[in-house]
């Protein structure tokens, strides 16, 4: 998949990012967060003619997957099993600590920002809306999962009011469907307000729900 040109490829306090500066200031912050054996490169297909006060930031998991790729959270023996919140936290406060000193540095506002996540990607979105819910203005929820152990965290509503976009396939073999379903009941717990676009496709985003989903980013 190729890369805008637009894009820089950057090393910063330790991890790979991929950056778009904003054409327009003030600049708004978007994040985005690849899934399993993903990298830098995996999300711009859904970043295509987006907003240009959008200063984007791609980060590369922390963790190297064998055979290629990256993970949010360490792997042992490469048993594949479901990721809870204490597997994906680590990564999670070390991503914010690298926005928030990237954004700094160039001069863009993170006290609040945009993201999406595929994935395990929106795994990660998820959490970091639920944990940190004042830094999320809206969020992407892509072909995605609750993790486990999230209940209390779903019980305090900490995202009473939040636009949150959620997609998923019918025919994802990856992350069944029922997960995506069972997302948006946990999301509303929290308070979300839930925009949803379900499709026939398989593990990926369909036609429809990209611009239903660049849609839901325009504001």
């Amino acid at each position: 998949m190729p890369v805008q040109n637009e894009t820089e490829l950057i090393s910063f306090d330790g991890w790979t990012l991929r950056v778009r500066p904003a054409a327009t200031r003030p600049a708004r912050l978007l994040l985005l967060i690849h899934g399993f054996k993903g990298d830098e490169n995996s999300m711009w297909v859904f970043a295509r003619d987006l907003r240009p006060d959008y200063w984007i930031l791609a980060p590369r998991a922390p963790h190297a997957v064998d055979g290629g790729g990256f993970s949010w959270r360490l792997l042992q023996s490469n048993v594949i099993n479901r990721p809870s919140l204490e597997m994906l936290e680590p990564a999670l406060e070390a991503l914010l600590h690298v926005v928030d000193a990237y954004a700094a540095s160039v001069g863009v506002d993170a006290s609040q920002f945009d993201l999406l996540g595929f994935s395990q990607g929106a795994t990660m979105t998820n959490l970091i809306a639920l944990l940190h819910p004042e830094r999320v203005r809206k969020a992407g929820v892509l072909s995605g999962f609750m993790p486990d152990h999230v209940e209390e965290l779903i019980a305090r509503k900490p995202l009473e009011g939040k636009p949150l976009f959620v997609a998923h396939g019918t025919q994802d073999d990856t992350v069944p469907i029922d997960e995506a379903r069972r997302s948006i009941a946990l999301l509303e717990q929290a308070g979300a307000n839930v925009t949803y676009c379900e499709d026939e496709v398989g593990h990926k985003l369909s036609a429809a729900c990209l611009r239903a989903l660049k849609d839901f980013l325009k504001d």
